[in-house]
């Protein structure tokens, strides 16, 4: 069973930041405390932290900076010289240009996408290019995709069976069931070797 305390019972940003919480959990959370329920984990930890330091008031948000560019994605004719700008839209008119050099194996992923917001003022040849780079990393065996930070769970699995060749994907995720309960410096579930000891504890 887990030791983690309730959330009434903590009083420090320090001490919720000590625990995993679900991101289900600190809606709720949120929402108990009168602070915006919506946004990523991260936004939603942030906010719940920030309100515990200073009397329930909300984090001041950054001022988002509006796209300077006019450039109508959705309507205008895109070849392989346009150039992306910061107002770059994945929408239809977008993915059936990309379609229309690729052929039908194209598909907009995360990674194609964040490289394409990371890369304005290249055009879309080079982004057409870089679509390739990607897919020549998914054939290669040894190749393994970035897990996004805030997924834990996908790479405290991960690196568990990466570290126990053989071991399953059940024992796996009993480990991270486990380690998930305990206390943490930053809030973050990361996989450690001790943590095969923590089976022992349990039983």
């Amino acid at each position: 069973m887990s030791n983690r305390p309730r959330f009434e019972d903590i009083t420090s940003a320090t001490e919720f930041n000590s625990w995993y919480w679900l991101k289900k959990e600190m809606v709720e959370i949120c929402k108990r405390s009168n602070l915006p329920s919506s946004g990523t984990k991260f936004q939603l930890r942030d906010r719940i932290m920030y309100a515990l330091d200073n009397r329930g008031e909300l984090k001041p948000t950054k001022v988002k900076i509006k796209p300077t560019s006019i450039f109508n994605w959705a309507k205008a004719e895109l070849t392989l010289d346009t150039v992306i700008t910061d107002n770059v839209s994945f929408g239809p008119n977008f993915r059936n240009f990309m379609k229309s050099q690729i052929g039908n194996t194209f598909n907009c992923h995360g990674d194609f996408m964040s490289w394409v917001k990371r890369n304005i003022g290249k055009t879309l040849n080079e982004a057409i290019l870089q679509w390739k780079v990607f897919e020549k990393q998914k054939r290669d065996p040894s190749f393994k995709s970035k897990i996004a930070k805030p997924n834990m769970f996908n790479q405290y699995i991960r690196d568990f069976l990466d570290d126990n060749k053989g071991a399953s994907l059940r024992t796996a995720k009993t480990y991270w069931m486990l380690k998930k309960q305990l206390p943490t410096q930053d809030g973050f579930v990361i996989y450690e070797r001790s943590d095969l000891q923590l089976q022992d504890s349990a039983d």
